[in-house]
Order: C-alpha cells, then structure tokens, then sequence
C-alpha cells in the first residue's frame, strides 16, 4: 500500500490534484471498458414490480442511468442464510410482486441499468454464483454492502471480486467503511464507493466541507444525496443539496436518497426512513443536467469546514457547486476560468425564502464572460449552483 504526503499552497491546490492517489496505483487491466458507464441513480423503495417499472421511467424523463434495488429483495441480507441467488422478499421491506427478468426487460427497452445490492455475508458465499445468474437476468451493476476492510484478506477478497465483476460486465459501488486506494484506475467498473459520512448520516454543511477537503482527497465518494427528505433542513439547504452534485465527485451518483417518484407506490414502514414524494420544482434540471464526471476542476474558494466553491468543465460547459457552513459569506466569483472571447449563459440557483415551492430554490438567468465576477451574499448552511453554457 502506498502512503502519501501531499502539499499544496492550500486546500484548494490538493483538492484539484488529488488524482495522484488514483495515478499510483496499476493501470487499467480492461482491455476494453467501453461499457462502464457512469452516471446518475435513483433507489427504488418498494422493492416490486410496479415500483420498478415507475422508477425506470423516471429515470430515463430525467437522464439518469440506472435504478438501484436495495436490501431486501433475497431476505434479511444479514442472516448468513440469506441466499441472493433466490428472489426471497424480506417481508418487512415488501410484499412483492418482485420480478426481475421483466424489470430489466423493460429497463433494457428505455436504456437503463439495473443495480443490485448484495451483503458481503451472501457476496463471500456466492460470488462465483451469482455473477453468471445477474449476467442472465439482466443486471448491469451490484453494490456491495457492508464489506470488510482494513486487513490485507480483506482487501485482496474485494480487489479480486471487483476483477470478476469486470469480467461478466458489472460496475461496482462498493458501500460502507471501504475507502478509495485507486484502484478504480486498475478496474474502472469500480465507480464509486461509499467511506463517507454521507447523507444517511445527516451531515452538517459544516461537517461536509470538512469531507470535501480531507476525504475527497482519496477520490470518489458515494454521499447518496437527500432532497426532499426532512433531514435537508438539519444539513444544510436545498441550494447546498444541488451543489453536492459538483462538490463531492462520484461518478455513480445516488440522487434523491430516500425519495421516490410521484406516481410511485406507497411505502410507509419506516424502514427507509422519511419517504417523500419527489416534486416537480424547477431547480430539479440542475440534477437533470448535471453529470457525473469532468474534464477539468477550478476550486474557486475553499476554507476547511468553512466554504467551498467548485468549477467542474465537461465539455463545453461548465458546472458550479457552493457550499457555506455556519458563518454569512460575501463571496466574489471570478469566470477568468471560461475561455477568453466566448459569451456565456448561465443560471444561478440560490436559497430564497420568498420562493413559494417546498424547496425555495430561486433560479436567475445570467449573461457572462471570462472577464466578468459575480458578487454573492450566502447565508449560514445556505449553498448555490450555476451551469454555465457557451452561447452558439
């Protein structure tokens, strides 16, 4: 295992150099990995046929990739009894019906992935199992869960699993204390993973740009974003939800942790928390448009626990991200990092109470270029976002 120093004149410096952890590792053993496809994710709740299908159409209206079903689709996933080569409901979670092969039938039809989550408990069991099965039914990706870390086995245990999940075509996001050594270089099916104190955790904004300068250094990270969850207004805003999108890179990203589309069914047992309904707020675009990798990285401004402000370029556009802690802000934002000469079109998404939605998202149209900055007032655990498109 490598250890590292890295130095910088700042925060900042070290966050848009961090690839060096991912550099030191071996290159890629693809030899083609044009089928590892990043991108954006929803959770589906009710663990049934129905919900399936109402969460790939949301999906595929809102350009995101995949649909992930989480715990509870082969039993209780921490009994060591639990088999994940069976469709076994966990009665708790759902009464079914849960049928898969139809789910990714259809999934295949409108262009989605499915993801399956799988305990280490079944994974340490049946890995050479069930890797032909989903390949057979359909599947696109597993996530694994609770997977043990720290000691050598259990590195080597999951490096190798990653590896043959790269061989039946799976992406991989690997959850729980596991954090990212680089070795996504050597096997890019390996998207994200979790190691976070993320959104499940209710993190402070505080807390998170404490996150985004220490942790992210490592690479990426699976936050599973909240929105309309009531644990947003312990975090921070919605403002600062939609700029985790930018800030706090993955490129598999879980949106709307928590949450479930409107038409879905209802799922009231509590065991995923504070279920709500996802809206149709106008700000929404912004996780619409939003990807989930980049081309380039600005740090703007950055201050452990206090500010940060990211640009990220993909392509032509670029994305900003801003997230406060606990103290008022007056914050320059200098577009010296656009192309010299070009004009731009921007919208800017910020915190405004006098918004009459649920979420108070205020969205402004402005006009800019690499010569201009942008005066901003944030208040405490507020946050914003802007993307930015060149005019044709």
């Amino acid at each position: 295992p490598w250890r590292v120093v890295m130095m910088a004149k700042n925060e900042g410096k070290l966050l848009e150099n961090n690839y060096i952890i991912q550099n030191l590792s071996e290159p890629n053993q693809l030899k083609d990995d044009s089928w590892v496809t990043p991108g954006k994710a929803l959770r589906e709740a009710t663990l049934t046929t129905e919900g399936g299908m109402t969460a790939i159409d949301f999906v595929a209206e809102h350009n995101m990739q995949y649909v992930l079903f989480d715990a509870g689709w082969y039993g209780n996933e921490m009994y060591e009894e639990s088999d994940a080569t069976t469709i076994t409901l966990d009665p708790k979670r759902s009464k079914g019906p849960f049928d898969i092969e139809a789910i990714t039938k259809y999934a295949d039809e409108k262009g989605i992935g499915i993801i399956l989550y799988v305990n280490r408990r079944a994974l340490e069991k049946q890995l050479d199992d069930i890797l032909p099965l989903y390949k057979k039914w359909g599947i696109s990706g597993i996530k694994f869960g609770f997977v043990r870390v720290g000691d050598q086995e259990a590195t080597a245990w999951l490096h190798n699993a990653i590896k043959k999940a790269s061989e039946y075509g799976f992406i991989v996001d690997v959850h729980d204390e596991y954090r990212p050594t680089g070795f996504s270089r050597t096997y890019p099916n390996l998207l994200t993973q979790e190691g976070i104190e993320g959104d499940e955790e209710s993190p402070t904004n505080e807390q998170t740009l404490n996150t985004m300068f220490t942790r992210m250094l490592a690479g990426a990270a699976d936050n599973t974003v909240c929105y309309y969850n009531s644990r947003v207004n312990k975090m921070g805003s919605h403002a600062s939800q939609l700029a985790k999108t930018v800030c706090l890179f993955s490129p598999l990203q879980l949106l709307y942790w928590y949450d479930k589309p409107a038409s879905s069914l209802e799922k009231n047992d509590g065991l995923w928390g504070d279920t709500k309904h996802i809206g149709n707020e106008p700000e929404l675009e912004f996780f619409d448009n939003v990807p989930t990798t980049w081309d380039e990285t600005k740090v703007l401004h950055a201050k452990v626990g206090e500010i940060g402000v990211l640009a990220r370029r993909k392509g032509l556009e670029w994305f900003v991200g801003g997230i406060n802690g606990t103290a008022p802000q007056q914050l320059e934002i200098d577009f010296s990092f656009l192309k010299e000469g070009g004009t731009y079109k921007a919208k800017l998404y910020t915190d405004d109470e006098t918004v009459e939605t649920r979420t108070k998202v205020k969205i402004e149209e402005l006009q800019l270029s690499s010569t201009e900055t942008l005066d901003l007032e944030i208040k405490p655990n507020n946050g914003f976002t802007m993307h930015i498109i060149p005019v044709k």
